[in-house]
């Protein structure tokens, strides 16, 4: 395989499975080393410690997070290490949000061993890759083409700025923002606006209702 990868991150609670998919990728795919995260913080951390992994298998359902945040965040940390969706979830609206937030591939967890070979041979050729059914769904509405490009927008905010807009859908103010980040009041202002500028709104209240695009629930509604 050219451009091989060989050391792979898991990020998955679910142990049974990680362990399966762990032997699917060193002797279907030729992983020589696997390596695995319950959840986000801890997978965030491996990847800061250890710059050396060359592929990344996320579950967008974990214990700390759930919905595409989780994928924007670790993308974040990640830099150009290909991060592969693994999901139960196969709706197109899912996987067409997953792409558009930054991921190099999507693959149904209930997907046969010869589709995950194959998308890691299109991964490692710099290509994404998505599952052929995706192509029998129909094309997203105006609303699910909306909905992409809000992730899409997402996906440009920095990490500092990602945790400044998830304080403000909790309801947070700018003085406890600036407290809980230990940064002064007049950064986080600037960051709040370099925010609404990337998600290209005018109020926190419109910051708010692009990030909540990004959970399952929005995503599944009308996807």
């Amino acid at each position: 395989m050219p451009n091989r990868l060989r050391h792979a991150l898991i990020i998955d609670d679910h142990p049974l499975f990680c362990d399966a998919l762990s032997m699917t990728l060193r002797m279907i795919v030729g992983i020589d080393a696997v390596s695995v995260a319950q959840d986000l913080g801890t997978a965030i951390a491996k990847v800061e410690a250890d710059p050396g992994h060359d592929v990344i298998l996320l579950d967008l359902n974990l214990p700390d997070v759930s919905g595409l945040d989780g994928l924007i965040r670790l993308k974040q940390a990640a830099g150009r290490v290909p991060v592969i969706v693994v999901s139960s979830l196969s709706e197109a609206s899912v996987m067409r949000a997953a792409i558009a937030a930054g991921a190099a591939g999507f693959v149904p967890k209930h997907s046969p061993r010869e589709v995950f070979q194959q998308a890691f041979q299109t991964i490692a050729d710099g290509q994404v890759y998505l599952p052929d059914e995706i192509g029998t769904d129909a094309a997203p509405d105006e609303a699910g083409t909306e909905r992409e490009t809000a992730v899409e927008r997402l996906a440009q905010l920095t990490r500092q700025q990602m945790k400044i807009l998830e304080l403000i859908c909790e309801g947070k103010l700018n003085k406890q923002i600036a407290h809980d980040l230990t940064i002064a009041e007049a950064t986080v202002k600037a960051h709040i606006t370099a925010i609404m500028r990337k998600l290209g709104v005018q109020s926190r209240t419109q910051a708010v209702l692009i990030a909540q695009r990004a959970n399952f629930g929005n995503l599944l509604q009308d996807g």
